[in-house]
């Protein structure tokens, strides 16, 4: 059996090192077109921020310990096609410029997702960066020495936590969103206001309902974003105006994408293609809570579906349970969380739903150091069901929202969160914590 894996980061090691487990004799051979593998990408705003030391930290597996597993990987090998009659991929060594024609049996792509680059950011000058992976990470930590003033693009999640990273290393910043709010569709625009109040008192410019228009630069540096308000000056930009799934080798090889546009597989990651699977941000899956596919392209998820494809390539039998759209992000002192939907999406959706909103503190209200979190918590009329989950909040006072995700996941009801047992201490909650007052109260509402 020879398992060929696309793709050396989350999903990718993940089906590799399940690979290996369940079949010790199977021939594994990773490509990867970079020079990194198995790393945290979510942590390299952290390491711009200086909150974690370099970025060498990030790394889980080094190629040598997975040599060491018997595990092949390949650096610097880019896979350039597909045949999936005949069963052959196509890799462009591109250190040498040798093209290779390499069998498999198996074979996973897992090769994530790509940063949106609109036409005003398709530019030579220096200074303007977006930010995917480690090398995206070691040029923008090139280009803050001397930048003074920057301009990030896009008040997602990577916006907001460069905005915060450039903060700390004491840039001026100003945050361009063309939405009403930052945060887009993470949180419904209540929710989204907390977060921009924690910006600005952080002292970032935040300017909501601005598109931009182009980009200005002298000697072959940026010197500022051009919007439709007028020119914000800056030495450095940032770009995370979204992501899109990588799909040209998953077309190239007849691979059926989803609505989503991400590619569609089975609860077993295989494609309507016999032999190839897919796992990771390029593909999509189930909403536990919709039953709807979706693209939704995440850590946890990445890595739980590429554990679940090398399972089955090596002849084991795994499922992949889908995902409840749990996500968090901090934002200085503030941390902000989503699991299920939000009120938005579930009118989006046509659904029955109703949110209640309770304001409280993490813990126990005479207790030392007490802060406010907000929690928003949104039901179902008729069936009760939960629906999900918004929560900001200091510190992890926000992991609450894992006690939502895990119901999620069972389908249950606002009552069944109302009967949880969750445990009591005042240094880490009220007697009647903020989820279970919060649950009480959409319960009369449903």
């Amino acid at each position: 059996m020879r398992i060929v894996i696309v793709g050396g980061v989350a999903a990718g090691m993940s089906a590799a090192s399940r690979a290996r487990r369940q079949d010790p004799e199977a021939q594994i051979v990773v490509f990867e077109r970079g020079d990194w593998i198995s790393y945290g990408a979510c942590g390299l705003p952290y390491v711009l921020g200086g909150d974690v030391k370099d970025f060498d930290a990030l790394v889980a597996r080094t190629p040598a310990q997975m040599r060491a597993r018997g595990i092949g990987v390949r650096l610097g090998h880019e896979v350039t096609g597909v045949d999936s009659t005949a069963a052959t991929i196509t890799v462009q060594d591109r250190v040498s410029g040798q093209t290779l024609t390499e069998p498999y049996d198996r074979l996973l792509l897992a090769t994530g997702v790509s940063a949106l680059r609109p036409d005003w950011a398709q530019t030579d000058l220096s200074g303007v960066h977006f930010l995917r992976e480690i090398p995206d990470g070691q040029a923008i930590e090139a280009s803050l020495k001397g930048a003074r003033r920057a301009c990030v693009v896009g008040a997602g999640y990577i916006g907001i936590e460069m905005a915060d990273a450039l903060r700390a290393r004491g840039l001026s910043v100003v945050l361009l969103e063309k939405a009403p709010e930052v945060a887009g569709r993470m949180l419904d625009p209540e929710y989204q206001r907390l977060v921009r109040a924690e910006l600005e008192q952080h002292d970032v410019d935040v300017r909501c309902n601005t598109g931009v228009v182009s980009l200005t630069g002298r000697d072959g540096r940026v010197t500022g974003v051009q919007t439709e308000d007028g020119l914000v000056r800056a030495d450095l930009v940032i770009v995370a105006v979204g992501i899109q799934p990588r799909t040209e080798l998953a077309r190239a090889a007849g691979v059926r994408l989803g609505k989503s546009g991400a590619v569609a597989v089975n609860a077993r990651q295989e494609t309507n293609v016999p032999g190839i699977y897919s796992a990771g941000d390029n593909t999509e899956c189930i909403h536990r809570v919709t039953r709807r596919k979706v693209h939704i392209p995440l850590a946890l998820s990445a890595n739980r579906m590429g554990r679940v494809a090398g399972v089955n390539m090596a002849g084991g039998d795994a499922r992949f349970p889908g995902v409840a759209g749990t996500g968090i992000f901090k934002v200085f002192e503030l941390g902000a969380a989503r699991t299920g939907l939000t009120q938005t999406d579930a009118d989006t959706l046509g659904l029955n739903a109703v949110s209640v909103d309770v304001k409280s503190t993490d813990h126990a209200g005479y207790y030392r150091d007490a802060q406010p979190i907000f929690v928003r918590l949104t039901g179902e009329r008729g069936s009760g069901r939960l629906l999900g989950a918004q929560l900001v909040g200091c510190g992890d006072s926000v992991k609450r929202v894992d006690v939502v995700a895990a119901l999620l996941h069972r389908r249950a009801s606002v009552q069944d969160l109302f009967e949880s047992d969750l445990a009591y201490a005042p240094p880490y909650s009220g007697v009647w914590d903020v989820l279970l007052v919060a649950a009480d109260r959409l319960s009369r509402e449903l």
